[in-house]
């Protein structure tokens, strides 16, 4: 089997995948740009969330229902964000990705993935990739723990199914 056949049975497994939730009505997650703050002509402009449209959450990958997959990024609500509390310089910065997604057009409460790029389903892009899937020796392996790395990368079909079947039944308590 030669890599571009590897390539082609993970976008095959996408597309299993993206079929098995879309018919048993896996809960699909907002997905957008964050924009920061800016001046346009003068005039200041809030930081904003611009939607590219819904995914499904599986562990450190996105799939979005056209086979788009993409590697968990940031993640936020569409919640208020509360007052500036003049803290640590990361907690304002959430604050301001919180307050993006409540002023965008995202459900109340909504989970809204940010700045989650898409990963290359091609041959040349996955085999000089370290994550989150990349080619080797002639299997595509999913990097599902920045910790571990490539060392701990597990085979992409088998991580899907156990995704999808958490994603469709998750275990009690957890959703």
């Amino acid at each position: 089997m030669t890599d571009d056949d590897t390539v082609a049975a993970a976008r095959a497994a996408f597309a299993r995948a993206a079929g098995r939730l879309a018919a048993e009505g896996g809960r699909v997650e907002a997905v957008a740009e964050f924009v920061p703050a800016r001046r346009v002509l003068g005039i200041q402009r809030k930081a904003a969330m611009r939607p590219l449209g819904h995914a499904w959450h599986l562990g450190v990958l996105l799939l979005q229902p056209d086979l788009v997959v993409r590697a968990v990024g940031g993640i936020t609500r569409a919640v208020e964000p509360g007052h500036p509390g003049h803290v640590a310089l990361s907690i304002e910065d959430r604050r301001d990705h919180r307050a993006a997604a409540f002023r965008g057009p995202f459900e109340r409460g909504a989970t809204v993935h940010y700045d989650a790029a898409v990963v290359p389903l091609d041959a040349d892009a996955l085999r000089a990739s370290d994550g989150p899937l990349l080619l080797r020796d002639g299997r595509v392996l999913v990097v599902w723990s920045a910790a571990i790395g490539a060392a701990g990368a597990r085979d992409l079909e088998p991580y899907l199914d156990e995704r999808v079947e958490l994603l469709l039944h998750p275990p009690q308590g957890a959703t």
